[in-house]
């Protein structure tokens, strides 16, 4: 697999088809994940609280990186956006849980940075992260 340098947008079509920006940008072999919300299929944001909200927008990020070939061991540095800071940490046990469900025992580094609104009215979350995914399982997509 040949490495390129050039920025390529990482759009998975399991996911709702960006217009403005990118889902991700792989460069090199370094993956930048855009902010994942917990947008459905539907473009809407799941309800049920932050757990669910959670659980739909760090799935969401595990997408983009799968489409790169990458899996939640390549991941590096996650950033969380949240809306309601002590809601999060009320709900820590529960969202670990989830954390572990879908990326196992893991933990790239990681802040959490309360924020007063999201760009969708509803969301409570947003996860930005970046990865480094080795080139014996870099998948580039075409331009």
């Amino acid at each position: 697999m040949t490495i390129t340098q050039l920025p390529v947008p990482v759009n998975p079509s399991a996911l709702p088809a960006p217009s403005g920006y990118s889902h991700g940008t792989l460069a090199g072999n370094t993956l930048y994940l855009g902010g994942q919300t917990a947008l459905d299929a539907d473009l809407r944001i799941v309800p049920g609280g932050i757990v669910a909200q959670f659980r739909q927008a760090f799935g969401n990020l595990l997408t983009v990186l799968a489409e790169a070939g990458g899996i939640p061991a390549d991941l590096v540095s996650i950033t969380i956006y949240l809306t309601d800071i002590p809601d999060y940490q009320a709900h820590g046990k529960e969202i670990g849980r989830v954390w572990r469900e879908l990326a196992g025992p893991v933990y790239p580094a990681m802040a959490g940075i309360g924020t007063t609104a999201l760009w969708q009215p509803e969301a409570m979350i947003e996860i930005l992260g970046a990865a480094v995914i080795p080139a014996d399982r870099l998948v580039t997509p075409p331009r």
